[in-house]
């Protein structure tokens, strides 16, 4: 007799220190709702952990659209971006603004259904009745969307008679759904919730106001690309118009490095260090020769310096808590010696820099000759730490130039599905370390965790503190990933590590139409650094 994966689930729940929202079925993330047979592998997913946190901010999302549908059929839910610690929705309506006072509306809809536990229910339907259904209703992204997938059948969420097509699992009732914060945002809502690094406390609100004006630029490019949906980029894909959208996209970037260094070399006499920090994978090498190049239109001639030069010798580098060397933390840095050499650097001496020699894990001496910098000679520094003011602690704060560099993607699988900024640059690095560092896909999987921790200790927190703020995101790269990337993630099979996560990227990547047109990505697009052929890697 068959059973469902909840029946199953409150069997054991007595065995997790936190509410079962999903499950691990032959290595794959399935809903509670789904049914269970005897020869499935099961491992429940429980609330206090990554996947779990997404299951329920993917909920909680559904019950804000639902909430809204309930108090206005005439508006309508836009998921946009990751920013002030929640997520920012837009929320579009023909014929008023979105105030304080609805917003409130909204939080009280949704504290009633949490309230009354109403259940959002599954059901599996005919690929071609969804897209039926959708037309009707006009919700024609969700019709574009779908109307790409293979599969003949598809699964619907229905709560309150409004029916939905989400990417991933939810919950199958509203009662755990309380652990979040609305705010009102502008044009929409800012959601709250706990994750996994916030040991289930709700996240504080933080104002990041630069963060903000350059998720809105995002959107000015995707507007301007009229790009804003993965449907979008397969139609152009489809028209044989992609090579349009990689010189437009690129020419935006090439644009705005442009304006960067125009503001530098207005400020030239007192900007002598510029300084590029950004999560893993944003692409701050590329940005910095792109950079270099602009700063040398403009009449500078910079120079580059590695941060990686000043590492302590292995053996005096800080271990973290499971004993391992710990190069990420500021401590692994010999900053005493690095703001001496840019002090004197900058006072017209000469000075002799250490090379670090990662075989033997030593400084060396000896290994360049003694240089000296003039007056339109800035230093280009890139480094995870670039933006925290305790590296640079002896140079004046006027004579630094920062910039934090990002890849925040403008574009959404459909308007309630979005994509993680952290996906696409975790395509990037998978793809990376396998062209240039031979690196299998199940090392770029076990390593990300930590990665992503290491971002939100020293780099997350000192973003706001940049002079400005780049987006390295380019419109049409996952279609260009996708080639690199599945042939790598179907090398892990079922049953071994890392199968789960490569799973859910694969499922992702379904909705995404490849893009064969790489010759038409100039060799100094930041792309290139991950895809190879790029002007500045040798």
């Amino acid at each position: 007799m068959e059973k469902s994966l909840l029946e199953i689930a409150r069997e054991h729940s007595h065995e997790y220190a936190s509410p079962i929202v999903a499950a691990v079925v032959d290595g794959e993330v399935h809903d509670l709702q789904s049914l269970y047979h005897e020869s499935n592998d099961i491992k429940f997913i429980e609330l206090n952990s990554r996947l779990g946190w997404r299951v329920y901010r993917r909920s909680v999302l559904f019950l804000l659209i639902v909430a809204v549908n309930e108090l206005d059929k005439d508006a309508e839910v836009i998921a946009k971006f990751t920013v002030n610690k929640g997520l920012f929705c837009e929320i579009q309506h023909p014929d008023k603004s979105i105030d304080v006072h609805f917003v409130k509306e909204i939080e009280a809809v949704m504290r009633q259904m949490i309230s009354e536990n109403i259940a959002f229910c599954k059901r599996s339907v005919a690929r071609e009745e969804a897209i039926e259904l959708f037309r009707k209703e006009g919700r024609y992204g969700k019709v574009n969307l779908i109307s790409e997938l293979t599969q003949p059948y598809i699964s619907l969420y229905t709560c309150k008679s409004y029916a939905d097509y989400l990417y991933g699992p939810m919950l199958h009732e509203t009662k755990e759904l309380n652990q979040f914060e609305l705010d009102h945002e502008k044009t929409g809502v800012l959601i709250r919730t706990p994750d996994e690094m916030t040991n289930g406390k709700i996240r504080k609100r933080i104002n990041q106001p630069k963060f903000e004006l350059i998720l809105s630029e995002s959107k000015t490019w995707a507007d301007i690309l009229d790009c804003r949906y993965i449907s979008d980029l397969n139609r152009i894909n489809k028209n044989h118009e992609i090579g349009e959208l990689i010189r437009v996209s690129e020419g935006l970037q090439e644009k705005k490095i442009a304006q960067i260094a125009d503001h530098i070399s207005s400020n030239s006499d007192d900007t002598r260090i510029i300084l590029i920090a950004g999560p893993s994978s944003s692409g701050k090498t590329s940005f910095a020769q792109r950079l270099r190049i602009q700063l040398r239109v403009n009449g500078l001639h910079p120079i580059m310096l590695s941060l990686d030069d000043y590492f302590l010798n292995r053996e005096d580098t800080p271990r973290n808590e499971r004993g391992e060397y710990d190069y990420e933390c500021l401590e692994a840095l010999d900053t005493e010696l690095f703001n001496q050499n840019m002090v004197d650097l900058l006072a017209g001496k000469e000075v002799v820099l250490p090379r670090f020699n990662f075989v033997s894990g030593k400084r060396e001496w000896g290994k360049s000759k003694p240089i000296s910098i003039r007056s339109d000679q800035p230093i280009i520094i890139e480094g995870i730490h670039g933006l925290n003011e305790a590296l640079t602690k002896e140079i004046p704060r006027k004579n630094k130039y920062k910039v934090y560099i990002s890849a925040l993607t403008q574009l959404n699988i459909d308007a309630h599905n979005r994509i993680p900024t952290t996906d696409i640059r975790f395509l990037r690095r998978l793809v990376r370390d396998h062209q240039f560092r031979g690196s299998k896909a199940i090392k770029s999987i076990k390593q990300w965790p930590d990665v992503r921790a290491g971002e939100e200790k020293y780099i997350f927190p000192f973003q706001e503190d940049a002079d400005v703020l780049f987006n390295s995101a380019l419109i049409y790269e996952v279609g260009v990933l996708k080639k690199y990337a599945i042939p790598l993630l179907k090398e892990i099979k079922k049953g071994e590590d890392g199968y789960t996560e490569a799973a859910l990227i694969l499922r992702f990547l379904q909705y995404v139409n490849e893009i064969t047109a790489v010759d038409e990505i100039p060799n100094n697009s930041i792309l290139r650094e991950f895809i190879g052929k790029s002007v500045f890697f040798s």
